[in-house]
């Protein structure tokens, strides 16, 4: 029994049942409700839980990393747990309801409601496809339209400033491998000692979805590497290791604490690990590498993830411009 019933049945009753007994009849009827939704709603939670549960163990099948796994359970959980009723009965309708009250209860951007979205869309697209369901009920819900920023990168002489205000050998290296190979954080910190190939200049990365790719990196941070390998006491495999002991691996909070704090010394605005990936992309780009080798070089499964962390200087559109239409 939902709240509209309740009503048109206290309505019916108004005329022939006096105060004391309306405020009666509307315990009974509340009571009534709440025995039911007991009754029914563990049900429907141990049926959207169990599916859930299936469809994250696919994907972690499928080679997602845990924190994307995290991510698509928190939110395919919160919309389950805020629409209380059964997946097989979600429609497009309780979605588009849904995602607006997610957008003005969390006051969150558009991109992250279409990430949202597009999270919600993968599970019920996989519901589609294993039979649980007919069709698709994101399906005719659009993509969220999102504002294309101008993301920021570092100039030459940011990160030379960051280069010699690095007050130990580790920090630099660390400097030097991020901009020189353009590796993420993540990938950083699962590095052993026995994965740089100094003779060669590169190293092969665990990347997103276990998915290795081989990068490289210049004789700066050669030389960077082996000081500090040199200068370290500790038998610790880790690539990087904390500057005291016990000397456990470095975490990727770590690293982003340590260039924050170099920032501020500095007055650099957002300083943190994936600034220098963009700025690697936008750098190779700008000087004419072809956009599938910047691709393969960062490990984008798209070339349109790869545009995206790439700002074309508008001096170069000009220069461009002179060169081939002018």
């Amino acid at each position: 029994m939902n709240e509209t019933t309740m009503k048109e049945i206290e309505m019916k009753l108004w005329e022939v049942l006096n105060e004391s007994q309306m405020e009666y009849l509307h315990q009974v009827l509340t009571q009534y409700r709440d025995d039911e939704e007991r009754e029914l709603f563990p049900s429907t939670l141990n049926v959207n839980q169990q599916i859930l549960e299936q469809f994250l163990k696919s994907k972690r099948l499928e080679g997602c990393s845990e924190s994307t796994l995290s991510y698509y359970g928190s939110t395919i959980n919160r919309m389950l747990n805020t629409i209380h009723c059964d997946y097989r009965e979600i429609t497009t309708e309780v979605l588009r309801s849904y995602l607006i009250e997610f957008q003005n209860s969390s006051t969150c951007s558009r991109i992250t409601l279409d990430n949202v979205r597009r999270n919600l869309s993968s599970f019920f697209s996989w519901l589609e496809d294993e039979n649980y369901i007919v069709k698709n009920p994101v399906r005719r819900i659009h993509r969220v339209k999102t504002e294309k920023l101008v993301r920021e990168v570092y100039t030459d002489e940011m990160i030379e400033s960051m280069r010699d205000h690095c007050k130990n050998i580790r920090d630099l290296a660390i400097i030097d491998i991020l901009s020189s190979t353009g590796m993420r954080v993540g990938e950083l910190v699962k590095l052993n000692r026995s994965d740089i190939k100094f003779t060669e200049r590169e190293c092969v990365v665990s990347g997103k979805g276990s998915k290795q790719r081989r990068v490289y990196f210049d004789a700066r941070t050669k030389l960077h590497l082996q000081e500090y390998l040199e200068k370290r006491t500790d038998t610790n495999e880790a690539l990087f290791v904390t500057l005291l002991k016990p000397y456990n691996r470095l975490q990727i909070s770590g690293i982003e604490i340590r260039l924050r704090r170099l920032g501020k010394q500095l007055n650099i605005p957002k300083v943190h690990p994936h600034k220098f990936r963009r700025t690697l992309a936008t750098n190779a780009i700008d000087k004419g590498m072809p956009i599938e080798q910047v691709q393969k070089l960062l490990g984008h499964e798209t070339i349109d993830t790869t545009l995206q962390y790439a700002l074309v200087k508008q001096s170069n559109v000009k220069l461009s411009h002179k060169k081939y239409i002018g």
